[in-house]
């Protein structure tokens, strides 16, 4: 129901920016985000336990297989169908799923859904937590090669942003942890409320700039079709690749959940906290947040609904 509610949400928010565009200029919203995404780090530095770290990095090979799907495997298959997918998608469309590609992997979700298949939890938050961190140099450096035009994207400003809006928090909460940790793990669906509050206003946010510049006067209905099914071929491309890899390397049941869960997995809250940064508030930023929403919305219903399958076919 959780997750109803946020996916009903983030479709709201898009409906109001369509009635009310010019709300998120009236009531400052840029500046609450800004703030909001910091706060969101630091909080997730706040629950993000050293022990639990160190307890995942044993199993090598689980987190080599994870990080180069999400951080290799998927750019270079969005590249590979480049011809292919501006042909059906559009130029913008194509920059929103390659974005989508060079993302980080979502953090609770990983973690929740693959404790609840009985996978391997620690190997779990171990990848999740270190995703982030890699994405936050990788993802602007995929950007800069391969999506954008030359001069747009300044890497040492997108760095320096990242370093202050999302790292110095982080660790800044990493570092508070052991003293202060407790109060966000008790408090755990308060933060997650916040989080999601803070996607919401960056998506009608950045939905109302596009609407004000009149972006979505460009896009068709079939346009939006063929995006949603490349999200969802994307999608099982991957995840039966990673599946066919885990059988190779004949990796017990539990590391299977966790390759091909957490593998798979894209974080909507990376993707909003870094358009702005990486984009620097172009009008075209709703067109590339509009395939991590629809993955976002893919991956949580299949995987939750794969979770729920596995847990009830193990004893």
């Amino acid at each position: 129901m959780n997750i109803d509610r946020f996916i009903f949400s983030l479709i709201l928010s898009i409906i109001l920016a369509f009635l009310a565009p010019g709300g998120a200029e009236l009531l400052h919203i840029k500046q609450l985000t800004t703030v909001g995404v910091g706060l969101i780090f630091f909080f997730y530095g706040l629950k993000l336990s050293f022990d639990e770290v160190v307890r995942g990095l044993k199993r090598y090979q689980l987190h080599i297989i994870i990080q180069l799907s999400t951080f290799l495997l998927f750019p270079l298959v969005v590249l590979l169908f480049k011809p292919i997918l501006i042909r059906f998608v559009g130029e913008n469309f194509w920059i929103g799923l390659f974005f989508l590609a060079a993302l980080p992997s979502t953090v609770s979700s990983s973690v929740v859904l693959v404790s609840l298949a009985r996978g391997n939890v620690p190997c779990a938050i171990f990848n999740a937590s270190v995703s982030g961190l890699i994405g936050t140099f990788l993802t602007p450096i995929w950007i800069g090669l391969f999506a954008s035009q030359p001069g747009e994207l300044s890497l040492g400003g997108v760095f320096l942003k990242l370093f202050f809006q999302i790292l110095l928090p982080l660790v800044l909460g990493l570092l508070l942890n052991a003293k202060y940790g407790f109060v966000v793990k008790k408090n755990s669906q308060k933060f997650a409320a916040f989080d999601k509050m803070i996607i919401l206003l960056i998506v009608y946010s950045s939905f109302c700039t596009s609407m004000l510049s009149k972006i979505f006067d460009t896009v068709s209905w079939f346009q939006l079709f063929c995006l949603f099914a490349v999200v969802l071929c994307l999608f099982w491309m991957v995840i039966g690749f990673l599946y066919f890899i885990a059988l190779r390397f004949h990796l017990s049941l539990a590391d299977r959940i966790t390759v091909t869960f957490c593998g798979t997995k894209k974080s909507l809250v990376h993707g909003s906290a870094m358009i702005d940064i990486i984009f620097k508030s172009s009008v075209h930023a709703s067109l590339y947040l509009l395939p991590v929403m629809l993955y976002h919305i893919t991956q949580l219903f299949i995987i939750s609904s794969l979770a729920s399958k596995i847990r009830k076919s193990t004893p």
